[in-house]
């Protein structure tokens, strides 16, 4: 697969914990191995739980950026 490809994107604003990382479990399921999830979120907790579900999941966390309130962070569905 190629990594020119632009990731898919989850808007999660407004969402607070779990949904995001509820929503993203759901969206990577869908994608095949390799494809970029971005997720974007307002909800702080985003920041430590989307990691965390990466690490538990098999998933690469890519990293956040943040512009204004919203948060987009980048997944590798593994």
């Amino acid at each position: 697969m190629s990594t020119d490809r632009p990731p898919e994107t989850l808007d999660c604003i407004d969402l607070l914990c779990p949904l995001p990382v509820l929503r993203a479990r759901k969206r990577l399921l869908s994608l095949p191995a390799g494809a970029v999830l971005a997720v974007q979120t307002t909800d702080a907790m985003a920041l430590i739980d989307l990691p965390h579900f990466c690490t538990q999941s098999g998933h690469a966390y890519l990293g956040a950026e943040t512009e204004g309130p919203v948060t987009t962070h980048r997944i590798r569905r593994g």
